[in-house]
């Protein structure tokens, strides 16, 4: 390993430094005297900036200067602000980007499912269909669970609950539908109980008769009005659901099988210099080796957006990024809400200051080839290479928008640390050594080591390397503390 770097200059027309570790007032930091102290994940100033002066890291405009700055002096909130405002034009200068170079072949060991899907979990669900029900599906899981035990053959039985799928109306109502139907096909899934009570308005036969093609020898529907002892009845239709799903084997398939998510959470200075780019380079690993990755949190492209614009593929792609971004900031204007009320205190307290600054740390998990595609709500993962996915930069709607896109697990990054996972694995990665060592029972693996020396390259083949592990089964740390929420996109109004 390296000595490690107190500081680093992103780019060469940065005027910020930031800080890798504490730094004292008075020390000299890249050819500069700290006019105070500066925190980890910290900036400051590396010349002279006059009041107005736009503030550059990454390369990117990140910010104006709000007061003069000297040489040396922190750089936060406090003398710093956003340059965002608005929707805007944007033009199509498109990208010249190398071909993707011929990556080493890897194997994972999948399930096959009937339509020629492939899932990295064969495990038994119970869905409600509303909110009424979710007391009723955790009992019946319960009662399963007690009946059999360690469940052989399978990778476990959970429910996942939700408040909704009732007393709403118009695209809330069919968000709510269609993405339960999108969780009840998910290849994760050996077998599943859809729940419903019998009175919401998501109501069963609907539900039933517009999921279009699923596999009728693993999904059962129960209507808890409509039989006596609701509990009895979806133990016995798990049972079925059991041995139908308990001889499944995983036979092995190349990666580029998989489909994967790109998420961060609790940002701090360091994410976009340590664990997101690092994504990056896995990102682009899968779309060398012919995989699949997704990213979304639109709210954390603006101020970013021309990059991945620039990156489009084609005209038409660049033309659904635009729709994305301004379709994500009328919402905001629909709601007369600010479109730039972000980043939030965490990540405030962690270094990072406006918008852009978040931004553009955040994107660095996009890595650096072509955008293949842009999904919105009801659209399918179709292509292979970078997806961008319409939704928030909330992380239980990003994540569970992510999963009923298709991704069979997802990259999660966080500087400040979260015990959350969603309906499918979550891998937790650490953008600094600090909440590794603090959190092991939240964080699957370590990216602060690349500020303490450790190369991309080495720690990209770690990754990659447990990326296999989590698809051939071994469990990430929400798994194992059974931390498995889903929280739906909600936009409308509740009757």
């Amino acid at each position: 390993m390296n000595k490690m770097k107190k500081t680093i200059v992103i780019s060469p027309d940065d005027s910020v430094g930031v800080a890798l570790t504490a730094l004292k007032k008075g020390e000299t930091a890249e050819g500069v005297t700290l006019a105070e102290d500066i925190e980890k994940g910290h900036k400051f100033a590396l010349k002279p900036i006059k009041t107005g002066e736009k503030v550059i890291k990454y390369g990117e405009v990140i910010g104006r200067a709000t007061a003069d700055i000297s040489a040396g002096e922190h750089i936060h909130s406090h003398n710093m602000a956003t340059c965002l405002d608005g929707t805007l034009e944007y033009s199509y200068n498109r990208k010249d980007i190398a071909p993707a170079p011929a990556v080493a072949p890897r194997t994972v060991n999948v399930y096959e499912r009937r339509n020629g899907e492939v899932g990295i979990r064969n495990e038994l669900w119970v869905i409600p269909t509303v909110g009424c029900v979710n007391a009723q599906a955790r009992a019946i899981v319960d009662a399963f669970v007690r009946k059999h035990g360690a469940l052989p053959g399978i990778d476990g039985c959970f429910t996942f609950t939700h408040p909704y799928g009732c007393s709403q109306i118009g695209e809330d109502h069919e968000r709510t539908k269609r993405l339960l139907q999108r969780m009840v096909k998910h290849p994760n899934c050996g077998g599943v109980l859809v729940l419903g009570l019998g009175c919401e308005n998501n109501r069963m036969d609907v539900f039933r008769d517009t999921l279009g093609d699923y596999d009728e020898t693993r999904t059962q529907f129960l209507v808890a009005q409509e039989v006596g002892d609701e509990i009895a009845e979806g133990v016995k239709l798990l049972e079925k659901l059991y041995e139908a799903a308990k001889d499944d084997k995983r036979v092995p398939r190349d990666i580029s099988c998989l489909k994967v998510g790109l998420k961060c959470g609790g940002s701090d200075g360091l994410s976009g210099i340590t664990a997101n780019p690092l994504v990056g380079r896995f990102s682009d690993y899968m779309a060398a080796a012919g995989g699949t990755t997704v990213l979304t949190e639109v709210p954390e492209m603006f101020g970013a957006e021309q990059l991945l614009m620039d990156r489009a593929k084609d005209e038409q792609t660049f033309g659904k990024i635009v729709s994305l971004i301004n379709g994500f900031k009328e919402y905001y204007q629909k709601h007369d809400q600010p479109v730039y009320e972000n980043p939030s205190p965490g990540n405030k307290a962690g270094g990072i200051t406006t918008l852009e600054d978040k931004s553009l740390g955040c994107t660095q998990k996009s890595g650096s080839y072509a955008v293949c595609d842009v999904l919105f709500d009801g659209d399918n993962l179709t292509k292979h290479g970078l997806n961008l996915l319409n939704g928030p930069g909330n992380d239980m709607v990003a994540v569970t928008n992510l999963a009923c896109a298709g991704c069979h697990l997802v990259l999660f990054t966080t500087g400040r640390g979260t015990p959350f996972g969603g309906f499918v694995p979550t891998v937790k990665i650490s953008t600094n050594s600090d909440i590794a060592a603090r959190k092991p029972n939240w964080i699957d693996f370590d990216a602060g080591s690349i500020a303490a020396g450790d190369t991309f390259e080495s720690r990209l083949e770690a990754l990659t390397d447990l990326v296999v592990a989590v698809a051939n089964g071994q469990q990430t740390v929400n798994e194992r503390y059974n931390s498995r929420d889903i929280a739906l996109f909600k936009t409308g109004v509740t009757l």
